[in-house]
């Protein structure tokens, strides 16, 4: 699948490409939208290649939470998908859905889970992590809200207490704020505002067009969307759903199959001070008009 197209990333990589030693004080960082069931997985392993090509991607990170038939994952899961070159997987509300995945969560260092389950809860909320060529680190943070969502410990406090941990050793500090109601992103987008590099939403499966960077250097979205198959609800089977709303019972879980679409994030941060200078999204195959 060709991915050629004019985009605003594209035009100031190009702007930079002249001046090599300007480059170097850059990082190119790609988020993947959350990657639902096995269709999610197929197409970000076909096109993943060409794209952190096309970007010149340094880091990247996806949130995993669906991979496993849309709830939960398991370790051959997210096995695979950092095989694919994926550096960190981050999680949400359905990261403890497979009880078969609770030992190698808690020894993960690379699929992290929301940061603010209760003190005591096995895993890692955050990481710091070496980005490769490049002499410099990334610390990345997994946080969950709570409107419509389990109430758990307070994400805003959570992310204080990361932050005087993440920036002794790094001043890039990129956030998965996996939350339902766009009014609590946006509150914790203004809190953190000056402090994370990029906020990044998940959660609702549908990309927003709300992108935006802050005169303090983080770059927010509400939603980065959905990697998966798009001929369904939120990743679902069509008529599971639907029966689940005509008739307000259980119905069978299945991770539908077609119309596969991949949703993300491109991100140009500054090494020395950890602000975002570009963000893109990025969408395809786009829908027909």
């Amino acid at each position: 699948m060709s991915l050629e197209r004019s985009r605003p990333g594209e035009l100031f990589l190009k702007k930079l490409k002249t001046n090599r030693e300007i480059l170097k004080d850059y990082i190119n960082v790609l988020f993947i939208g959350d990657i639902v069931g096995e269709p999610g997985y197929k197409f970000t392993k076909e096109v993943l290649p060409e794209l952190k090509k096309k970007y010149e991607i340094d880091f990247t990170i996806a949130n995993g939470e669906n991979i496993n038939e849309g709830n939960g994952i398991l370790e051959r899961d997210a096995k695979k998908l950092l095989e694919l070159g994926i550096d960190v997987l981050t999680g949400g509300n359905h990261t403890f859905d497979k009880i078969q995945a609770h030992n190698f969560i808690k020894n993960a260092t690379n699929v992290l889970r929301p940061f603010n389950y209760p003190k005591g809860v096995y895993g890692n909320g955050y990481g710091v992590y070496s980005v490769k060529d490049e002499k410099c680190k990334i610390g990345v943070v997994s946080l969950m809200g709570r409107v419509y969502l389990k109430y758990i410990d307070c994400p805003f406090r959570g992310f204080d207490e990361v932050y005087k941990a993440v920036s002794k050793e790094t001043k890039i500090i990129f956030v998965d704020f996996h939350a339902e109601a766009s009014a609590e992103k946006l509150a914790f987008y203004y809190y953190a505002d000056g402090r994370a590099s990029a906020i990044v939403g998940t959660h609702t499966h549908v990309q927003t067009a709300d992108e935006r960077i802050s005169e303090n250097g983080t770059a927010y979205i509400t939603d980065s969307g959905m990697t998966g198959p798009y001929d369904s609800v939120i990743g679902t089977n069509k008529e599971s759903a639907i029966k689940r709303f005509i008739f307000s019972t259980p119905h069978r879980h299945e991770v539908a199959t077609n119309d596969v679409k991949f949703a993300g994030m491109f991100y140009k941060i500054n090494k020395d001070t950890g602000k975002t200078e570009v963000m893109e999204r990025i969408f395809f195959p786009e829908f027909k008009k």
